[in-house]
Order: structure tokens, then C-alpha cells, then sequence
């Protein structure tokens, strides 16, 4: 070989034992520290279990509001395995008609519940049944019921307030008052409120304290004023 020919493999051999090298460097670095999570971000793609994680919506907030005609547009979804009419036949599941607080998985003409369900016990609330709509294999793990669920809340409300509406007719939560807030959003504040009320020193019901504002629209009176003029 000329002088040329060995500088080339000189290089070439001392590129390769580089790349060697860096190899090796780079599995000991990183050896051991796998990623808390694989793979990128695609913009667009929703992470599974909602977007942003954000949280379920009480399904006791959607039914004052749900829509029976529409719940008995979503139930269409359902028809290929159960009907809903009154002694209709059981088919690949049971007759829905009244199930709304009846026991889970009982009656329904003898129709032959998983022992998964069985085992759930107690009624179909429409908490349980939202639970159910949602997932019925985390419901009841092993059901027979192939069905994946319904990730919307709204159809879950409205198809909920449909089967009510055939034979069960259960009284719906009621909606809260406008501009009212509950008690626990209000940070179960009834206890504070009630002690702003005071005695006054005829044993009545007095005003809201430290406000003299009357409650039998008097004109106010300024609480320290007066307390002031009666030890002068």
C-alpha cells in the first residue's frame, strides 16, 4: 500500500473506533434511566381517560336537565341486544322496561345474569346505573355484556332519564335554585352563617351581628355608637 492508501484506512479506523466508543459511553450514561414516559407528544391526540384529565361530572347535576328524546336516540345504540317496552322479550340481554330501582341483576323472566353483576348487589340507583353506562367491565368485572360504554356524560343523563321515564319514573334530583349555591360548594358554611346571628337582650332573635341593619326595616343604628351612649 502507498502512503495515501494507509492515511484513508488510518482515518477510517480511527473514525470507527469514535463511534465505538461514543456507543459504549452513551449505554453506561443512560443505562438504567428509562423515560417516566415513552414516546412524543402528538398535537391533537387527547390523553386516554379525557382531555386533560379533567374531572367526571356528577351524574345527579346533568339529570335535571337531561332530554328523554334523546336519550331515546342514544338508546338506539342498545336496541340490538334489549328492548325497553313493557313484556317485551329478553334477547341477548334482558328487557330494560322498569330496571330503574329495581335489584341488579334479578328478575327480568329469569333472564341468566353473569355472576359478575350477581355479585355486584344492591339497586339500580342512577349512580350505579351512570357507573354501569360509563364501564361495564369495571362495573362488574366479567360480565357478559360486550358493550365498551358511554364516554358522555349528556348521553349517559339523557338515556338514564329515558329508561326512567319506561316503567320506573323515580324522582329525579332536583335543579338548584339560580344563583343559589349548595352547601358543600359554599364550603358547608350554614354553621358560620347562623353564628353571625345574635341574641339581643330581650332573648329575641336579633339582627345579623355587627351590621345594625334591623330585620323590621328600622332605621340602622350603629352597634358601638350605642353601646358608647349608654355608658355615658
Amino acid at each position: 500500500m502507498d502512503l495515501k492508501t494507509n492515511t484513508i484506512a488510518g482515518w477510517a479506523l480511527g473514525a470507527g473506533m469514535i463511534a465505538l466508543g461514543s456507543t459504549i459511553a452513551g449505554t453506561m450514561i443512560f443505562e438504567g434511566h428509562r423515560p417516566e414516559k415513552m414516546g412524543y407528544a402528538i398535537e391533537g391526540v387527547e390523553a386516554e381517560g379525557g382531555a386533560g384529565g379533567a374531572p367526571e361530572v356528577a351524574i345527579a347535576s346533568l339529570l335535571p336537565t337531561a332530554d328523554v328524546g334523546k336519550g331515546a336516540e342514544v338508546f338506539k345504540k342498545c336496541a340490538a341486544c334489549h328492548t325497553v317496552a313493557q313484556g317485551g322479550a329478553n334477547g341477548i340481554g334482558p328487557n330494560l322496561y322498569g330496571t330503574l330501582g329495581e335489584a341488579i341483576a334479578q328478575g327480568k323472566a329469569g333472564y341468566a345474569f353473569s355472576d359478575a353483576l350477581k355479585g355486584v348487589g344492591g339497586k339500580w340507583t342512577f349512580d350505579a346505573m351512570n357507573a354501569w353506562l360509563t364501564s361495564p367491565r369495571k362495573f362488574a368485572n366479567g360480565t357478559k355484556m360486550t358493550f365498551a360504554g358511554l364516554s358522555n356524560p349528556e348521553d349517559r343523563a339523557n338515556v338514564i332519564a329515558y329508561l326512567n321515564s319506561q316503567g320506573s319514573n323515580l324522582p329525579l334530583p332536583a335543579a338548584p335554585a339560580a344563583g343559589v349555591a349548595p352547601a358543600e360548594e359554599a364550603g358547608g358554611n350554614v354553621a358560620a352563617a347562623a353564628n353571625a346571628v345574635e341574641e339581643d337582650t330581650r332573648g329575641e332573635t336579633g339582627d345579623i351581628a355587627n351590621t345594625g341593619t334591623p330585620a323590621s326595616g328600622a332605621p340602622s343604628v350603629d352597634p358601638e355608637a350605642a353601646r358608647k351612649g349608654a355608658r355615658q
